[in-house]
């Protein structure tokens, strides 16, 4: 069948070129020219593993095609997917401006029968917004179904392609059956495609975001309760984790979480529960948590160096938020790399992909190397911060040879702590024993 996808950000293009390589008519759009005349020359914006390869063989087949003319998209389109970004507004609340907008135009467009399928994510109620809107446009019949993401960026395409679930909210038999035909190749594994009213799809989503974060800032609470009793904090994920109630996944301490889902949704849940009356106590305070942990690096290094860093270099290792992804929004290393600027230090960071999306975020304020190893050279410490996998087993005497100072800090707990003291490093990392137990 042939779709229209409106978005061509992280979820709009994956989401369309997984629909394009199982067969179908897809066409993005975008009011960005410059990124459409970008994506029709193969060169891709966003950083995600495998996404570049299957746009321009899709493309090259005839089964993806991108425009800025949402009505061409429109033409013998049975679905309209919006998935525009729903950014955080100063209250906390999701800001559906572009949702609004792209539900009106899709309205004065369309020329017969739609189903418009929301896929950003929004909050409750948002599908019987776009319904309104759709009905003051136009006179044509349309449905309106929530279909939420539930994408990892850096696996996103297999999370796309063998989802654990497929959630849709729609109250149509007709569409259901739609909607199923569409997900059905991805389905093949037995995993399930869940229908529920619009609100509880909707609901899902952020609940599911919220509960992810929650495991996160409550692992990272207990890691800091570790390091102040003497127990490690790696030992007691293990015991955790094998209660088949609870799980490992999410369970690993750190110095925050990031990117441009869990922290935007656990606020606008927030926003939200307070809009209906409600307080939700528990997501409020995740996010305090979070932010609290992304300062904790900064403790450790001003613990060992003291609170003047004036005329002290510091390799940092890793700023996207997490690895196999170029997003530097809400990055953990932003705060950690800004606290040891303010306090005099001179910074020299590496990271395998983000770059260029770290540029507007320092300015000249950092220098920005193209090899690992070049952050060490010459610098006081070495802050690990994203935990790419190039990171995980580096040559420590290389490292140690190029340190001023053979002083690390794991943020990811990745490294193996007592060999590194056992050979003269001075290790700190999270909740586990270190060089502060000294």
């Amino acid at each position: 069948m042939k779709i229209s996808v409106i978005g061509t950000g992280y979820v709009g293009l994956v989401t369309g070129t997984c629909f394009a390589d199982s067969g179908h008519d897809v066409v993005c759009v975008d009011n960005d020219p410059a990124k459409i005349g970008a994506l029709l020359r193969g060169e891709i914006p966003i950083y995600e593993p495998g996404l570049a390869e299957l746009v321009r063989r899709n493309h090259s087949e005839g089964r993806l095609n991108f425009t800025t003319d949402l009505a061409e998209s429109l033409e013998g389109a049975k679905l309209a997917f919006i998935a525009v970004g729903t950014p955080q507004d100063e209250d906390g609340s999701a800001d559906l401006t572009a949702v609004r907008a792209v539900a009106a135009e899709i309205g004065q467009a369309m020329t017969g029968p739609l189903i418009v399928v929301n896929k950003s994510t929004v909050p409750v109620g948002t599908a019987v917004l776009v319904s309104d809107i759709l009905g003051e446009n136009t006179g044509h019949p349309y449905e309106v179904v929530s279909n939420p993401e539930f994408l990892k960026e850096g696996a996103a395409i297999e999370d796309f392609q063998r989802p654990d679930r497929v959630v849709v909210g729609t109250t149509s038999s007709e569409v259901e059956e739609v909607m199923r035909d569409l997900y059905a190749p991805f389905l093949r594994t037995g995993k399930p495609i869940i229908f529920m009213d619009p609100a509880s799809a909707e609901m899902t989503k952020y609940a599911s975001n919220a509960l992810l974060a929650t495991k996160i800032s409550f692992m990272n609470e207990i890691a800091r309760l570790c390091t102040r009793v003497g127990a490690d904090v790696s030992k007691v994920r293990n015991g955790v984790g094998a209660d088949s109630r609870i799980g490992y996944p999410f369970l690993f301490p750190g110095v925050g979480y990031g990117g441009s889902c869990f922290p935007k949704d656990v606020r606008a849940i927030s926003h939200l529960a307070r809009s209906a009356g409600e307080e939700l106590k528990i997501i409020d305070v995740v996010d305090q948590v979070n932010e609290r942990q992304k300062e904790l690096m900064v403790e450790k290094v001003v613990a060992r160096f003291g609170e003047d860093l004036t005329g002290l270099t510091f390799g940092v290792w890793g700023l996207a938020f997490k690895p196999r992804t170029d997003d530097m929004r809400e990055a953990p290393s932003i705060v950690i790399i800004n606290e040891l600027l303010r306090r005099g230090a001179k910074v020299r960071a590496h990271d395998p992909e983000a770059r260029e999306a770290a540029l507007p975020c320092f300015g000249d304020t950092i220098e920005i190397v193209g090899q690992p190893y070049e952050a060490c050279d010459g610098a006081d410490a070495l802050l690990l911060v994203t935990e790419w996998n190039e990171f995980r087993r580096p040559d420590f005497d290389r490292v140690k040879g190029l340190l001023r100072n053979p002083v690390v800090f794991d943020g990811r707990n990745i490294w193996p702590g007592a060999h590194l003291m056992a050979n003269g490093f001075e290790y700190f990392a999270i909740g586990v024993r270190d060089s502060s137990y000294e």
